[in-house]
C-alpha cells in the first residue's frame, strides 16, 4: 500500500460523525463479559456474538473501522463470508489489534511496559493478507506518585515507534494509542502534566 494509501484510509477512519469499534478483546477478556451473563465463551459463541455487532442494520452510517482480535480476523459470517470482507463489503474498514498486553515492566514498581514486538516483522503482512487495512497498539501509563518515570515512557513510545514503522511498511495505518490511566487519586493537572509529556 502506497503513502497515499495509507492517508486514504486513515482519512477514512477519522470521517465526520462516525467512530471505531473496538471488538479486540481477548478471550479471557470476552470470556468475564459473558461469564457475567452467565453465557459460554466459545470459538462459536464469540463469532456468534461479533457477527451480531458487524451484522446491525445501518452499522456502517456510525462506524468508520472495527479493531479485531486475532481470532475474529479469521473468522467469517454464518455464511461464509470472512469478517473483514464482510466489513468492507458494508463500508466499515476492518482492522486488526497487534499488541500483546501491557505488562509489568521490570525493576520498576507500578509501571507497565506493551508486549507483542516478537514476531511482529511478520505479523502486519499476515493482517493485511487476511484484510485488515489498519493495526491498534495500546500502551498503558499509570500515573501515581512518582509515576510515570522517563524510563516507561521512553519503553513505551519505543515499541509503539517500531510497530508503526513496522505496520507503515507492510500497508497498514498504525493507530497508535497511549492511554494515560485516570484511576488513581492524582488530580487533574498532574493528569494534563502526564498527558503533555507522554
Amino acid at each position: 500500500m502506497s503513502v497515499t494509501d495509507l492517508n486514504v484510509v486513515a482519512r477514512a477512519l477519522v470521517a465526520p460523525g462516525k467512530g471505531i469499534l473496538a471488538a479486540d478483546e481477548s478471550s479471557p477478556t470476552i470470556k468475564k463479559r459473558f461469564d457475567s451473563i452467565s453465557a459460554e465463551s466459545t470459538e462459536g459463541s464469540r463469532r456468534s456474538y461479533r457477527e451480531m455487532l458487524f451484522t446491525t442494520p445501518d452499522a456502517c452510517r456510525h462506524i468508520s473501522g472495527v479493531i479485531l482480535f486475532d481470532e475474529t480476523l479469521r473468522q467469517s459470517t454464518r455464511d461464509g463470508t470472512p469478517f473483514p470482507d464482510y466489513l468492507s463489503s458494508q463500508g466499515m474498514i476492518p482492522g486488526i489489534k497487534v499488541d500483546k498486553g501491557a505488562k509489568a515492566l521490570p525493576n520498576f514498581m507500578g509501571e507497565k511496559v506493551t508486549e507483542g514486538l516478537d514476531g511482529l516483522n511478520d505479523r502486519p503482512a499476515e493482517y493485511r493478507d487476511l484484510g485488515a487495512k489498519f493495526a491498534k497498539w495500546r500502551a498503558v501509563i499509570d500515573i501515581g506518585d512518582g509515576i510515570p518515570t522517563d524510563f516507561c515512557i521512553l519503553a513505551n513510545a519505543h515499541a509503539l515507534a517500531r510497530y508503526a514503522a513496522l505496520c507503515q511498511e507492510a500497508g497498514l495505518v498504525p493507530i497508535v494509542e497511549p492511554e494515560d490511566l485516570m484511576d488513581g487519586d492524582h488530580d487533574i493537572v498532574l493528569c494534563e502534566e502526564v498527558t503533555n509529556t507522554v
